[in-house]
């Protein structure tokens, strides 16, 4: 516990931001996984039994099962259950814009993950920087006899310099994984919303 704390001072004003940050990146990245699960975005088998159910007339049966999923494609194809009778184009246009208005749910937080993925190598900078700058400041005051004078600075640069990557790494990597399952579970939804688009204009799927 000592060391931990001698290393928390030795790292300067930047190493408690730094690891603010990656306290807020630790929360979003929990947060994601939790939320961008398959089965609270696109529930398997949910259209092909709404499906079901429209093909035999039960659209207040359809109507139901939506609304006890609760869930972003749910609340989708509810939108398109509302537009029955409607031209393919004007239900595909609503649901559209339903859909962008549910995916704009998924990319939340997401940028500012992105934000301490990048920022936090540079505050890692700022703190060698600072690091360096003081090491020169005791260099000037003792000169070079006292290596412990330097060892305050030159501690500080590289805490800071680690701590930077070590933050800003892992942030990179599940921004760009929850990135890539974001664009994948909107092209899942969009696959599952086009057939039921598709059974509602009467067309053939």
């Amino acid at each position: 516990m000592r060391d931990l704390v001698e290393l928390f001072s030795l790292g300067g004003f930047v190493l408690p931001i730094l690891i603010l940050a990656a306290i807020l990146a630790l929360a979003i990245i929990g947060n994601r996984f939790w939320v961008l699960r398959r089965a609270r975005i696109v529930p398997q088998g949910l259209v092909g039994r709404v499906a079901d159910l429209v093909e035999v007339g039960k659209l207040p049966q359809a109507v139901k099962q939506l609304y006890e999923n609760d869930t972003p494609l749910a609340r989708i194809l509810l939108v398109a259950l509302q537009q029955v009778g409607q031209p393919r184009d004007t239900i595909k246009e609503i649901v559209e814009d339903a859909g962008r208005h549910e995916m704009a749910h998924l990319d939340r937080y997401l940028n500012f993950l992105g934000s301490i993925a990048g920022a936090a190598p540079l505050l890692g900078l700022l703190g060698t920087v600072f690091g360096i700058m003081h090491a020169f400041a005791a260099i000037g005051t003792v000169g070079m006899g006292d290596p412990k004078a330097l060892a305050g600075g030159i501690a500080e640069a590289l805490i800071t310099t680690a701590a930077g990557l070590i933050v800003a790494i892992p942030s990179l990597l599940f921004y760009r994984y929850f990135r890539g399952r974001v664009e994948i579970l909107v092209l899942a939804t969009e696959k599952d919303v086009l057939k039921l688009v598709n059974l509602l204009a009467g067309a053939k799927q």
